[in-house]
């Protein structure tokens, strides 16, 4: 979960430094680079979300009878759904990009 958090963060950074067309080289695309961690990111807090289950379940499951998970197990899984999708639009977008560029070469 910590390792999510770190990449997503680093996703923002790297997210707005696409934003601004701030860059270190040509061959570094800063918009697939933050699409990549905030993917990365989904997949850490996707294994962090189910293990939390699965070790919640088989602890609270057998020892009390009357349990629920909170409000912040559901906020992990929307976030989780959130960072797929930021992912997905930094890939859109770095496609886009890519397609105008071929297309305004010729």
């Amino acid at each position: 979960m910590i390792l999510a958090a770190v990449l997503c963060f680093l996703g923002l950074i790297v997210g707005a430094l696409a934003f601004a067309h701030f860059t270190f080289s040509e061959r570094f695309n800063h918009t697939l680079a933050a699409g990549v961690l905030f993917l990365i990111s989904m997949f850490l807090l996707l294994v962090a979300m189910a293990v939390y289950t699965g070790v919640t379940v088989n602890f609270l499951g057998r020892r009390f009878g009357d349990w629920r998970f909170s409000w912040s197990y559901i906020l992990g899984w929307v976030a989780m759904l959130l960072t797929f999708f930021a992912g997905t639009f930094y890939l859109c977008a770095y496609r886009l990009g890519e397609c105008r560029r071929m297309s305004g070469s010729r």
